[in-house]
């Protein structure tokens, strides 16, 4: 079926798409509770906690004035659909981990967002390129339905460790399996290794 749904690709957009996915034009909006708003609320703030040397706390005016960049890359579903060429910008990971200073004992940082969802990734895979803070997506300020004020975007995994409604990172001296992990989802999440499920 994905390689129905692939044809007439360029053999570019063909090699930059994993095996069992497809292309998709559009952006798919998948969750599992819905915005939870489309103002952001006044005691809306992003906190930075856990085992680093300098934690932080930011009102959302606060973060949009922080060091920001445009990135460019490929994202990849867990339910099969990748887009190619997605626009964000926002506040890069490198010159957070660099502000907040992790302590040699940090190996994972749990991603906090709205309703207690959370995701949970290793220090080493928020250095990778393109990792991102993201408040912006294809110029404008991000839909609700797409993780409006905030959301993580993490490119080389599976989409869903880029969680929308982002409202903190906690760094830890040991991993914590997040709300789809603890639900039998992979825990490394690598699209180009199909890991999708930890069974």
């Amino acid at each position: 079926m994905g390689l129905f749904r692939n044809r007439g690709l360029t053999d570019d957009e063909r090699a930059r798409i994993p095996s069992g996915q497809h292309l998709v034009r559009n952006f798919p909006v998948l969750d599992f509770q819905g915005p939870p708003y489309r103002e952001v609320p006044d005691d809306w703030d992003l906190t930075i906690s856990g085992e680093v040397t300098h934690p932080q706390r930011w009102s959302f005016d606060e973060l949009q004035q922080l060091p920001a960049v445009g990135e460019i890359c490929d994202i990849h579903c867990v339910t099969s659909w990748s887009k190619l060429d997605t626009s964000w910008y926002g506040v890069p990971m490198g010159w957070l981990l660099a502000t907040v200073d992790p302590l040699p004992s940090a190996t994972h940082a749990i991603v906090h967002a709205e309703a207690g969802y959370t995701t949970n990734l290793p220090i080493a895979a928020l250095r990778a390129p393109g990792v991102l803070l993201a408040y912006e997506y294809d110029g404008l300020p991000l839909d609700p339905e797409h993780g409006y004020p905030l959301r993580l975007i993490v490119p080389q995994l599976y989409f869903w460790k880029s969680a929308k409604w982002l409202r903190g990172l906690e760094f830890r001296s040991r991993d914590m399996p997040g709300f789809w992990e603890r639900r039998g989802y992979s825990n490394s999440a690598d699209p180009w290794k199909e890991e999708r499920y930890s069974f």
